[in-house]
């Protein structure tokens, strides 16, 4: 149980993420789902993967089952994955010899083993599934997303189709480079909004990075295995963990918005969506990344995947080109 507590609560921080997406503006009445960057299709794979999806979304259900706590911790590593490098699966690479990988660096150190494991078993099942001799057609980014967003589902959250098409990364970030992308749970409104502005986010969804705390806290002891506004209930009753939390209800320029998170589930769950696609098309790779073979380690060679994809502006129907 206490696993299951101190690692499912992530997704009210996550929840955190959503919201900061409306800092510092007016709250609308209605939200949308942001425009498909240019290069990605919501039906991406129809042909070359038509039931990838299915895969995915059985795949985790079946895991959560086993294990709730892995909801939050594949949620909180498609967020990590984004805010540094954009969303590109460099997270997952493991360290070579130009130096460590983004997973060693102090912020990721309490992403969850598990997490990392579940895309690498996606990713096989979806190479099973849809590989030509050996060559992947999904990329490990895509399976990040689809499994956060149906880790989100299966946690009782809002489903939401996913913009597919991305490439992998051939290198990680640097250490530096990390910290700079996740600011630690000290950091106020104003330097989460000063990161934000950084990455082309009008404010952002914001993971808040573990670093240097108890990982068996929970963060909503009301139901921590469930994604719902409690988070903000919290804050609200000025039970915030972090400083980086509770500041959201302090700060007047959020403070409207977390007292109407906390009020109408439905207004989050529809701001959550529209922010965590829009963060999940941060700085994409199209045609210039890869889709790897092993999602922790780049593609040996040229570093470029044996396939291309290539898009044009309307890429409803993707053309799939073998290259050797």
């Amino acid at each position: 149980m206490m696993m299951a507590r101190r690692v499912a609560t992530v997704a009210a921080a996550v929840a955190l993420a959503a919201a900061l997406l409306l800092c510092g503006a007016e709250v609308e009445a209605e939200v949308g789902q942001p425009p498909v960057a240019r290069g990605l299709s919501l039906d991406f794979y129809k042909r070359s993967c038509p039931k990838a999806e299915a895969i995915v979304r059985s795949f985790v259900q079946d895991a959560v089952r086993r294990d709730v706590g892995l909801a939050a911790g594949l949620l909180r590593l498609h967020f990590h994955d984004c805010f540094v490098q954009g969303c590109d699966a460099s997270v997952l690479l493991d360290g070579s010899a130009t130096g460590p990988g983004e997973k060693q660096a102090p912020p990721n150190l309490t992403l969850r083993p598990a997490a990392f494991k579940a895309i690498n078993d996606i990713h096989d099942r979806l190479n099973k599934e849809c590989g030509k001799a050996g060559r992947p057609v999904v990329s490990c980014a895509d399976a990040l997303a689809l499994a956060a967003r149906d880790s989100v589902a299966v946690s009782g959250g809002p489903s939401y189709r996913v913009p597919l098409g991305r490439r992998d990364s051939p290198s990680f970030a640097t250490q530096q480079d990390v910290l700079a992308g996740l600011p630690p749970p000290t950091a106020t409104v104003p330097a989460l909004l000063g990161v934000l502005s950084k990455i082309s986010l009008d404010a952002a969804d914001l993971t808040c990075p573990a670093r240097g705390t108890d990982r068996r806290t929970p963060l909503d002891v009301r139901t921590p295995n469930t994604f719902d506004n409690k988070y903000y209930v919290n804050l609200v009753n000025r039970e915030g963990l972090f400083t980086s939390d509770q500041d959201l209800f302090t700060n007047p320029a959020t403070r409207p918005l977390v007292q109407r998170f906390a009020q109408d589930q439905k207004a989050f769950f529809d701001q959550f969506v529209s922010s965590v696609v829009k963060m999940g098309q941060i700085k994409v790779l199209t045609s210039q990344g890869q889709i790897r073979r092993n999602c922790s380690a780049r593609n040996p060679g040229t570093g470029m995947s044996s396939w291309s994809i290539l898009d044009d502006a309307a890429e409803s129907e993707p053309r799939l080109l073998i290259s050797y």
